[in-house]
């Protein structure tokens, strides 16, 4: 398996490339990586609406299949059309559902961590778990005080990712290359594209 991937090294290393691109005009031009990625997202939904519309129609005559279809078909479309009229609405969303999940998470962990007390083996452990709660308290009601801070905090960690997987990437990339050009070749014709 190892050598038929090693063939191909070239479009690993060219993976790793992209992604590291992406990364680097993620972290310089963060409201435009932003905006992007809301389009693309408004784009998949309406495809994935369309389609689930599609699916529905097909499906009509089974009831059980034919109304969740609609509905899934109807959102999507909805939620697309809204993205594409109105962009900056369907961000401010989505990180204000990421301040309500910190919220909720952090508040579900201090509730755990007190009832961890009740045990004497977990009482170490209790302390990380109510530390955990506490940051994503102060992860909510960060992102839900300062939306536009969050929207930009969350493309700087998507495009430091990119940077990292990119960067390993390549370092596959190259290390199949090596591999390949290892491999000894059948008969008088190389493996090499």
């Amino acid at each position: 398996m190892i050598d038929r991937a090693a063939e191909h090294w070239w479009l690993v290393v060219l993976r790793g490339a992209v992604s590291v691109l992406f990364g680097v005009a993620a972290l310089f031009w963060p409201i435009a990586t932003l905006a992007v990625l809301v389009i693309f997202f408004g784009a998949y939904m309406f495809v994935d609406g369309a389609f689930a519309l599609s699916s529905a129609i097909r499906f009509r005559h089974e009831r059980e299949k034919w109304v969740p279809l609609l509905v899934e078909g109807i959102v999507g479309l909805a939620i697309g059309a809204i993205t594409f009229v109105d962009p900056g609405i369907t961000a401010l969303a989505g990180v204000y559902t990421l301040a309500f999940w910190a919220l909720v998470t952090g508040i579900l962990e201090i509730v755990s961590a007190i009832r961890m007390r009740r045990d004497p083996a977990s009482a170490k452990m209790e302390v990380l778990l109510l530390l955990s709660g506490v940051l994503s308290i102060i992860l909510g009601v960060f992102f839900a005080v300062m939306p536009v801070a969050g929207l930009l905090a969350s493309v700087w960690v998507i495009g430091t990712y990119a940077i990292v997987f990119g960067a390993l990437m390549i370092g596959w990339g190259l290390r199949l290359r090596a591999v390949h050009n290892d491999t000894p070749t059948v008969g008088t014709r190389p493996l090499t594209r």
